[in-house]
């Protein structure tokens, strides 16, 4: 039975429009005045591509800056970077709508048309010594999709939640001497789940930059985020190949059927990645059985080499959001 997220792929419409830089309309986010409304009324609807202003911070602080122009997460942090005069590789990584380290409120592959973009940038860095007396160590990493893996997640009650120096939101810069600055998180995960039981290893590890009381608690019953994974009534997609696109909000099979691969990336390989979930169950559209799934998740995710049996729960997930089941 095919998967039927969408009934049609969306064009050049309402729903869907390509962002280009230039002079066009402006569409203004939150905390612009309503200015020109009565004028822009009594005119012609504007024709041509909207122009996207965001409005954004250094999360420790900062005077609000504004970026736009840019199609993926690595163009918006060098976007980011300009407008407050540092490098590039100083973002750790951006949360929407609040300048505390909130994992629940990271930036991914969808940034709502009102949202308020907060830069975390690199501060203290510390290096620990921790004895691996378990496989499991208890993190679940992500990233920024610009070479920097930094931890989302510490289960409670885990080994690495007995070492309290080790924080939510820190970047890991190296690994027994290894750096693994540029790694993907699957590549960060991979490499702390290959490591020897029995062993002391050490980490390197940077902090963001903090002001005071922006720290959101360790862990939160060890759920996912109950809310609605994107918010507002327009996103901006952002994608690694192709131009970025406003978009309508994600169906809510979708947003099912991506909270679902996301909770089983986790279980499977130690990462969170909504934006890697959510190109999971694109690839699963139209599909009509897990092989014909296989074949088209390899075309798309071929570097992964995902395990079968996870190949199989992940298609299992997207079919149990079509049927209403989740």
């Amino acid at each position: 039975m095919p998967l039927g997220l969408r009934n049609k792929k969306k064009g050049k419409s309402k729903e869907t429009s390509t962002l280009v830089e230039g002079e066009a309309p402006l569409a203004r986010g939150r905390g612009d005045e309503e200015e020109d409304v009565v004028a822009a009324a009594a005119s012609p609807p504007p024709q041509g591509p909207i122009r996207l202003v965001f409005h954004t911070q250094l999360a420790h602080g900062s005077p609000t800056g504004r970026v736009e122009g840019f199609a993926s997460v690595r163009e918006l942090y060098a976007k980011i970077a300009d407008a407050f005069h540092i490098a590039p590789a100083e973002i750790m990584f951006c949360t929407l709508n609040t300048h505390k380290i909130d994992m629940d409120k990271l930036l991914g592959v969808q940034i709502g048309l009102e949202d308020f973009i907060f830069a975390h940038i690199k501060g203290l860095k510390k290096e620990v010594e921790v004895f691996k007396s378990e496989d499991a160590l208890g993190l679940t990493i992500t990233d920024n999709g610009n070479g920097c893996a930094f931890i989302k997640r510490i289960k409670a009650g885990s080994l690495i939640d007995q070492i309290k120096v080790i924080c939510v939101g820190d970047h890991i810069e190296s690994i027994n001497g290894k750096s693994v600055v540029g790694y993907r998180h699957y590549e960060v995960a991979k490499n702390l789940k290959d490591l020897d039981k029995g062993q002391t290893f050490t980490l390197k590890l940077v902090e963001p930059m903090k002001s005071f009381e922006m720290i959101e608690p360790r862990s939160k019953g060890g759920s996912f985020a109950e809310g609605k994974i994107f918010r507002g009534k327009e996103t901006l997609r952002l994608r690694s190949k192709g131009p970025a696109t406003v978009e309508e909000m994600p169906s809510d099979v979708e947003e099912k059927a991506t909270k679902k691969v996301d909770d089983l990336l986790e279980m499977y390989m130690g990462i969170r990645d909504l934006e890697l979930a959510a190109t999971m169950v694109e690839a699963g559209k139209g599909k009509n059985n897990p092989d014909e799934f296989a074949v088209a998740l390899d075309e798309a995710l071929g570097d992964f080499a995902f395990p079968d049996e996870f190949v199989f729960d992940v298609w299992g997930a997207i079919g149990d959001a079509v049927q209403g089941r989740l």
